[in-house]
């Protein structure tokens, strides 16, 4: 393999010339002639004992360039890539300039990564909000867990109450006439929950066990059943059962029943320990954020829409996967949110454009600082993933290349390298506990730009095919 040119045809995308000599060239056509030679017959001999001359002189002598030049250009764009020291981040279009008994010439055009230029990314002013778990927080988590550990009773010598758990029959009508996925029995109904239209629940609330009656509703004029939308309805309900749940009481009995300590107050002290520390690990997840985003305002890359779109793919096999756990599908996913693909697809855009940004800062501040991952680094993360799915260092090894995990492990120094020199002030804040949001280390190990997935949901989803073939 020679590279003969590299050029740059516009922003991001190289071509390259590449020529395979007559040596390597005949060496492949030699391994085609014997796969095809066993099924190639000529008159008067046997199949596949015809000579290799008589098949040339009647097929051409070029019959088996194609198969041979099929064999060699991937390898040869591989080679010539690694020479030219490119970075592609889509599949080449190949053009085969010339095909001879003496070898073969082709062309490559491929978008690669971008120049990228990343400056002030050290001294970053920055505040950090400190959050102070508050009492009404540790009574809300143990409520919560007062909650998990009720008992469900049945409801005697009442009416039904909002809160109470209705077993119900129901069968509703649209113009006197029945309708599609308008009946149900023995269905399970939390009162005041909203499960139903607005209008159902609240009619049940006041009746008791036994009572048979119309409920009438109005369906809503966003009703996702376009032949239901605004209609009037009456469903004839009747109560099978109420049931309730009954709380524990909240004294030391509790605390030992549902956790190691002996009293309430140690189990609330425990509690704020806890809170307090997911709020610290927030409060830090939010400094990383903003100092990351500060550093991709100031980066400057023209990236080639490629990227996005390969991240916008990634991020649509996640969430297909995900749906597969809970046994759907994107289809039926598509149809329940009136979503069109264009419309799904859309939703991905800014958030994987934001990652693709992010990944190549972080990476370009890898490059200027020479942050690399140690051999020591790199088999702890390895025995670190495979304790979290359950399999050998080795078989990790064997799914996930080691370059790629080498990778997030400097993109994560990087981010300590920006925090180290960050000028950081802090503000206290007692408020409600924040909804944990994606680190900026997760999102920049999710946002990795080649068409695959990163290291640890690669990993995710090789562990779990290994498991689906156990």
């Amino acid at each position: 393999m020679n590279l003969t040119s590299t050029k740059k045809i516009e922003t991001n995308v190289v071509e390259i010339e590449v020529a395979v000599g007559a040596e390597e060239f005949k060496a492949a056509v030699d391994r085609a002639f014997k796969k095809a030679a066993p099924k190639i017959s000529l008159p008067g001999f046997r199949k596949g004992k015809a000579p290799r001359a008589l098949i040339e002189k009647m097929y051409g002598e070029g019959f088996l360039f194609e198969d041979a030049v099929n064999e060699l250009y991937p390898v040869a764009y591989e080679q010539a890539i690694k020479e030219a020291k490119l970075e592609p981040v889509t599949h080449p279009e190949i053009e085969i300039t010339d095909v001879s008994k003496d070898g073969f010439g082709f062309k490559a055009k491929v978008t690669v990564r971008p120049e990228v230029e990343v400056t002030d990314y050290k001294g970053i002013q920055a505040e950090k909000v400190v959050y102070t778990a508050s009492d009404d927080e540790v009574e809300a988590e143990i409520n919560r867990l007062r909650e998990r550990n009720g008992r469900i009773v049945n409801v005697e010598g009442r009416a039904a109450q909002n809160g109470d758990i209705s077993i119900i029959d129901f069968e509703g009508f649209v113009d006197g006439v029945a309708f599609e996925g308008g009946k149900g029995e023995n269905y399970s109904l939390t009162l005041g929950s909203g499960q139903f239209i607005p209008g159902f629940e609240e009619q049940i609330v006041g009746k008791e066990v036994g009572a048979e009656f119309d409920v009438n509703v109005n369906f809503p004029e966003e009703y996702h059943a376009e032949e239901l939308k605004g209609k009037p309805a009456v469903f004839k309900v009747k109560i099978n059962e109420l049931k309730t749940k009954e709380l524990p009481e909240l004294d030391d009995e509790f605390a030992k029943d549902v956790s190691e300590f002996d009293t309430l107050a140690d189990l609330k002290a425990d509690t704020k320990k806890k809170i307090q520390e997911r709020l610290d690990a927030k409060s830090q997840e939010d400094l990383e954020n903003k100092l990351v985003d500060a550093v991709v305002a100031n980066m400057k890359a023209e990236i080639p829409q490629v990227m996005i779109e390969n991240r916008i793919d990634d991020m649509i096999r996640d969430f297909e996967y995900r749906l597969q756990s809970q046994g759907l599908n994107v289809d039926t996913y598509l149809q329940y949110t009136g979503m069109d693909k264009d419309g799904f697809r859309k939703n991905f855009a800014e958030q994987a454009e934001k990652q693709v940004k992010i990944r190549l800062a972080l990476e370009k501040i890898t490059e200027l600082e020479n942050l690399t991952a140690t051999e020591d680094e790199l088999n702890a993360e390895i025995d670190k993933i495979a304790q979290a799915y359950g399999l050998e260092a080795d078989k990790v090894r064997g799914m996930v290349p080691e370059n790629e995990i080498s990778k997030d492990i400097a993109v994560n120094k990087a981010i300590d390298l920006i925090k180290e020199h960050a000028k950081v002030t802090e503000s206290a804040e007692k408020a409600e506990e924040p909804k944990a949001k994606k680190t900026t280390k997760a999102k920049a190990a999710d946002s990795e730009e080649k068409p695959k997935k990163t290291t640890r949901k690669t990993t995710k989803k090789a562990a779990d095919s290994e498991q689906d073939q156990d």
